[in-house]
């Protein structure tokens, strides 16, 4: 603790009285400053150790000008861990923000790209908890960086919305001319090998990470190979692609897409390709038919 000359015996009275002190060493003054050293009972890394940080802090205010410092590195890692997760609460909702309005603003709707946002969300979650019990089993490691969670989200979302983007705009483009649900169909058969191959190549870079002899870098190249797979193969042909045939035209509000109607369902299937009822023909359509003679 760093403290002024004048109130380093208060604090070291005041330190020494709180829970989780071990003990404490005699003020060294220097000049109009002085240093007070304290040793923890609990572990530096302890949630405990945090929890006396803490109590130091709130205590000390009371002490003399309020002006004494609480350092060491268990205050330090503190501190980090309190900057992190407000950067979670902060930064994370703002990102989405951003990818909302450019989806928004590119596929001319609102009801897509919140649930495009949606999927990359439940894909985000689902990547935390793959990687979390591959760290439990596999790795032997409980706990992660404070910051985690806010790598994984951004590179997330970077990829996932990119491979969405491929898809919904195809899908966008067809819809004009099919209707949502086969353009739905069409825009996953044309960009499901561009993106599939891409996502293999990418999840394959970032499990490089996970050879690296560092606990960080390990568990982020973990689990974001693992949400880049979710995103190739689950999300985008799956979960995406039965949202757009479930939801269907409604997906473009509020642009004019959504007020075109989808095209008749296919009556039957025919080795994987989808084939249309024939409207009925007309007596003067099946008299041109006739060949003379006949």
């Amino acid at each position: 603790m760093l403290t002024g000359a004048d109130t380093a015996d208060e604090v070291a009275a005041a330190v020494a009285a709180v829970d989780g002190i071990a003990s404490v060493a005699d003020p060294r003054v220097t000049g109009a400053d002085a240093l007070v050293e304290a040793e923890l009972a609990d572990p530096a890394d302890s949630q405990a150790a945090y929890d006396t940080v803490r109590t130091l802090r709130a205590e000390l205010d009371d002490v003399g000008d309020g002006a004494a410092l609480v350092g060491g590195n268990t205050a330090i890692n503190l501190d980090v861990q309190t900057a992190s997760q407000r950067d979670n609460v902060v930064i994370i909702p703002l990102i989405m923000l951003v990818v909302l309005a450019v989806l928004a603003v590119l596929l001319r709707a609102i009801v897509a790209p919140l649930i495009l946002i949606g999927t990359v969300v439940l894909s985000y979650g689902a990547a935390l908890g793959l990687s979390a019990l591959i760290f439990d089993w596999a790795v032997g490691v409980e706990t992660t960086d404070s910051a985690f969670p806010l790598f994984v989200f951004v590179f997330l979302v970077a990829l996932g919305i990119d491979y969405n983007i491929f898809l919904m705009t195809r899908v966008r483009e067809e819809a004009f001319d099919h209707g949502t649900r086969r353009a739905a169909l069409v825009g996953l058969a044309a960009t499901g090998g561009v993106i599939t191959s891409a996502g293999l190549v990418l999840a394959a870079t970032f499990a490089v990470l996970a050879t690296l002899p560092l606990t960080f870098t390990t568990q982020l190249g973990i689990a974001v190979a693992l949400g880049v797979l979710l995103d190739t193969i689950v999300v985008r042909s799956v979960l995406v692609t039965a949202l757009n045939l479930d939801v269907g035209r409604h997906m473009w509000w509020p642009s004019a897409l959504a007020r075109r109607a989808d095209e008749p369902e296919a009556a039957y299937r025919d080795g994987g390709a989808v084939a249309r009822v024939p409207e009925p023909r007309s007596d003067q359509d099946a008299a041109q038919d006739v060949r003379p003679g006949q």
